[in-house]
């Protein structure tokens, strides 16, 4: 290989690096050919060489958290399908990480996990409320370098994320209004249903 190529593939991924990491949203791309991950957009929560895991933000659901867990004090708590792995857990993300034990900062004034007894207990006391926290069923994951991969294939778009963001409750415009954002090429895809046969 020459060696101007070689720099050039090193900095390709190292640029690939530098973009992914906690914080950030994954945009699918429209030509994604994954159903599960078909107009998504993934928070994020955890990125290293050796595994990323992440949150579908725009994925919802009829369910109710407290329909599959006792003891939750606040109703109309929306569930949302995190992402392929280990469905039968529970993720969440808010925004009171001062405030609960074993939480993870992901980035400024957003927090993923922490103490679940301290999230129940604070909801009874209405120190959190419906619109500071968000509940997920599943993650999505991957392995070693995978997702470096999965962008450098484009995959996915890299986008900056902010608390608003990631703490609306969007499913049907999240990802079509992101879009938007990115090159004019994408706009013809923003109406596309998940089944092109439906036209």
């Amino acid at each position: 290989m020459p060696f101007i190529v070689y720099l050039q593939k090193v900095k390709q991924i190292y640029l690939i690096m530098l973009n992914i990491k906690k914080g950030r949203l994954l945009i699918s791309e429209p030509s994604l050919n994954d159903k599960t991950f078909f107009k998504s957009v993934v928070l994020i929560t955890h990125h290293t060489n050796d595994e990323s895991i992440g949150l579908v933000l725009n994925q919802g659901t009829k369910i109710q958290l407290n329909t599959i867990l006792d003891d939750v004090p606040l109703i109309d708590l929306p569930v949302y399908i995190g992402g392929p792995v280990a469905r039968n857990t529970i993720q969440f993300i808010h925004n009171v990480g001062n405030i609960v034990p074993n939480t993870q900062e992901i980035t400024e004034g957003l927090y993923w996990g922490g103490d679940f007894n301290t999230i129940l207990e604070l909801m009874s006391k209405k120190v959190i409320t419906k619109d500071q926290i968000r509940f997920f069923a599943g993650y999505s994951g991957w392995g070693e370098y995978q997702l470096n991969n999965e962008v450098k294939e484009n995959s996915w778009i890299v986008h900056e994320a902010n608390i608003n963001l990631c703490m609306q409750y969007s499913t049907d415009r999240l990802w079509s209004d992101l879009i938007k954002t990115k090159h004019t090429k994408y706009a013809i895809w923003t109406n596309m249903p998940k089944d092109p046969s439906l036209n």
